[in-house]
């Protein structure tokens, strides 16, 4: 468990303009945390806000949960996927709405794409490997892990430069970039906007050490590592299908998540085979 010091927080506090935790959410959490949730509320709590309630209906009945039927409304939705599922989708949808397009000098969509892309994939290899690992939390994972990244393009004007480097430059990750230049990296802002929205824990830890190989040395719950280790290998995955070589840091990371993962090199090539196909259509 690594612990942001206080004085890089209150400087996140001042320097960044994160978005706030949105009100359904908070709604939604004060009903899990209640002595006794009721399914109905929840789902009440879901469908007054109509957007959402659409976003979560589209997103089950897509092939990735793989639903035997269409799910038609909410209330179905938290009675088939249950109310931790929900939530993640819930919390996915509204992450991606808090952040504007003239706030921010990266595109958006492109970010989003990218994001729903890592999500799908981590969930799809999720369902292939031997450890069992929650979807939801893959779900949730690959959308928000890389989430200081439009945090720290709001903030600065040459952060879509900064990118643009890194990825020409795959030798590092986009980490090692920032570090160069910034106080803060994105990272240290993911971590502290999941914190803010009162992710789960674990989610946050994650977040903020989605570039620390260590990670996969330390832990010792075995579900959270494959969990990590489903995310990394995802985002390597995802970034050779689009640029024919792998992740700055995929080195450092590879041996201790086909080891997490229980993977043989076939086993790789497979996936690598499927992510492949997934690209294409």
């Amino acid at each position: 468990m690594i612990d942001i010091d206080d004085k890089v927080l209150a400087d996140l506090k001042s320097g960044f303009s994160l978005p706030s935790k949105p009100e359904v959410l908070q709604n939604l959490q004060n009903e899990l945390n209640s002595d006794e949730p009721e399914l109905g509320n929840i789902a009440e709590i879901i469908s007054e806000d109509v957007g959402t309630a659409a976003a979560v209906l589209k997103v089950i009945n897509s092939p990735a949960y793989g639903m035997s039927r269409t799910i038609t409304d909410i209330r179905q939705a938290v009675m088939f996927l249950g109310v931790n599922c929900i939530t993640q989708l819930v919390t996915g949808h509204l992450l991606k709405n808090a952040f504007k397009q003239e706030d921010c000098c990266i595109s958006l969509q492109r970010f989003w794409d990218n994001a729903t892309d890592m999500s799908q994939l981590a969930m799809a290899i999720g369902k292939q490997i031997k450890t069992t690992v929650p979807l939801e939390n893959l779900q949730l994972l690959g959308l928000f892990h890389d989430s200081g990244i439009p945090a720290m393009a709001m903030r600065f004007d040459n952060y879509n430069d900064l990118m643009t480097r890194a990825y020409q430059r795959g030798e590092q990750s986009l980490l090692y970039y920032e570090e160069q230049i910034y106080p803060v990296n994105h990272t240290i802002v993911g971590y502290y906007l999941a914190s803010s929205w009162h992710l789960p824990k674990p989610i946050c830890q994650m977040i903020l050490r989605h570039h620390d190989e260590t990670y996969l040395k330390e832990e010792a719950d075995q579900t959270l590592k494959a969990t990590f280790a489903t995310m990394k290998l995802a985002e390597n995955l995802a970034f050779e299908a689009k640029h024919f070589r792998p992740c700055g840091d995929w080195y450092a990371f590879k041996d201790l998540v086909m080891v997490a993962l229980e993977l043989s090199d076939d086993d790789y090539v497979d996936l690598k085979e499927d992510v492949e196909e997934y690209f294409i259509h």
